[in-house]
């Protein structure tokens, strides 16, 4: 097969990714660990959303469904601008999943996030609290470009890559 310039080209221009929303026990914990294992800078501190017929209680309650009592909700961004939305669900309590590698259930299942020195950021993870999920893995044999699926200390899955995604993937198969 020929491989092209961009195999998937779209009437549309791409959008960008603009945040991700992650669920967490404990948000002044994540806020911590996030900013020391990967840099990422708090621009919000948290606030704590309630049901209480406010704005944002009632657009968080709309988003939730009737369930929704309150949470708290900080604001962080990564190194090149993308949106890392931490969310500590107080009302119901949050609850780490039991098994948190579902990944045959529909959904996102992870969060990737490039570094150069796979051994070394997976090393970092697990001496910060988190888990290392796989081995370390040549992700195409002869070449250069790492990958490692770990867990941050409050159960999220994080796949460390070495290479941006498109270096990666483009022009691949």
């Amino acid at each position: 097969m020929e491989k092209t310039q961009n195999k998937t080209q779209s009437k549309t221009m791409a959008h960008c990714f603009n945040h991700v929303g992650v669920s967490v026990p404990d948000i002044d914990a994540a806020i911590a660990w996030y900013s020391k294992v990967f840099g990422f800078v708090l621009i919000a501190e948290p606030v704590l959303v309630k049901d209480d017929g406010s704005h944002f209680g009632n657009l968080v309650k709309n988003i939730c469904g009737d369930k929704f009592g309150a949470e708290k909700i900080a604001h962080m961004v990564t190194g090149d601008g993308t949106g890392f939305e931490l969310f500590e669900f107080v009302d119901p309590k949050a609850e780490r999943r039991e098994d948190t590698m579902e990944y045959w259930k529909n959904g996102f299942f992870h969060i990737a996030i490039t570094h150069p020195d796979v051994d070394a950021k997976v090393e970092e993870i697990v001496a910060s609290g988190g888990l290392k999920r796989s081995d370390v893995w040549e992700l195409f044999p002869g070449e250069d470009i790492k990958v490692c699926y770990c867990e941050d200390p409050f159960g999220n899955v994080i796949e460390i890559i070495s290479h941006r995604y498109e270096q990666v993937m483009a022009n691949r198969f």
